[in-house]
């Protein structure tokens, strides 16, 4: 395979087999762990008998590769559980059942994945818009005391936990100035004006902090593309300095940005768990922490697996993006 489409399909390859060895390592840390998976599984106040149901839906007495085999193929054609008096069918792609509520883990994660989409997209959006506006600035103000402030500012933001920022947003914004109604996720659907305007406080906790990196990454390419010989023709063209900015060296720097914001657009479905629970969000990170309260090892597992899936799949866009933002980039 040669060409654009093989470099896409080449990625695609590497993505699949990169998520079944995550998948692989997943289920051997949390299924073969010292003690009594199934006791664990099920929870301190499990009686015997449903300690022993539970053995039999994990198949604890089958060789490890069958019994990751059986959690392999209920992802891909789905899985029957017993309840004890009926079995119930969990379509595919299914990541398990959650001892602790019954509920299917992919109809639970299903549940709170728009919360976290939510969040994600509209950090996003802010970090984009504020972070490159910063670094354009900055760069175009080089040497003056514009730069030297906006490089200090980028520096505290790199800093400031994200739960500082939330907090002292929280504390003026919500509390002294009455501005915005302490965040309360309300569905897009429901309502998108108050969808918007709960979500915006966690959206600039956010990209406040991811915005320093991206602040930091188009200075100094735009620094190094404003040094390059074709800019310095333009200028002794007579090109105006804006145009030099937004057209010439602006564009050099939209390569790494797409991959850097492909990337983390795809973290932040794992690593929004202080965020959601600072704001109260019942997105996946917090639904995460309960499950790790509650040992509810279905749901850790299946959301670990979303996680990870987020990530590669991600790192693959990001891959295929920077290529076609950037025709230099040699396809392997």
């Amino acid at each position: 395979m040669s060409g654009f489409g093989g470099f896409v399909a080449r990625r695609v390859i590497g993505a699949i087999v990169t998520l079944l060895a995550i998948s692989v390592i997943i289920y051997v840390v949390f299924y073969v762990a010292p003690g009594n998976i199934a006791q664990i599984t099920c929870g301190p106040r499990c009686s015997p008998a449903q300690v022993h149901q539970v053995a039999e839906q994990l198949r604890l007495d089958d060789p490890l590769y069958l019994r990751y085999w059986h959690f392999l193929l209920g992802v891909f054609v789905g899985h029957d559980y017993s309840t004890g008096t009926s079995v119930e069918h969990c379509a595919a792609p299914c990541l398990g059942l959650s001892y602790q509520s019954d509920q299917q883990v992919t109809e639970l994660i299903l549940a709170k994945l728009p919360v976290t989409g939510s969040l994600a997209l509209g950090a996003m959006v802010l970090w984009l818009l504020i972070g490159v506006g910063t670094g354009v600035l900055s760069a175009w103000r080089r040497g003056r005391p514009t730069e030297r402030i906006l490089t200090g500012l980028t520096l505290a933001g790199t800093a400031t936990p994200v739960f500082v920022i939330g907090l002292i947003l929280m504390i003026v914004v919500c509390g002294q100035l009455e501005l915005l109604p302490f965040p309360q996720y309300v569905p897009f659907a429901d309502d998108p004006e108050q969808w918007a305007w709960n979500l915006l406080l966690p959206w600039l906790s956010l990209a406040l902090i991811e915005s320093a990196k991206y602040a930091r990454l188009t200075r100094a390419s735009m620094l190094e593309t404003l040094a390059e010989d074709h800019v310095r023709t333009f200028r002794a063209y007579g090109v105006g300095e804006r145009s030099v900015i937004g057209r010439h060296a602006l564009r050099g720097a939209v390569a790494p940005l797409i991959a850097l914001s492909a990337t983390d657009f795809g973290s932040m479905f794992g690593g929004a768990v202080l965020t959601e629970t600072l704001f109260g969000l019942p997105g996946i990170g917090q639904e995460l922490v309960q499950a790790v309260k509650v040992v509810d090892l279905p749901v850790v597992v299946g959301m670990v697996l979303v996680t990870g899936f987020f990530v590669v799949v991600a790192n693959a866009v990001a891959d295929v993006l920077y290529a076609v933002a950037d025709r230099r980039v040699v396809l392997v």
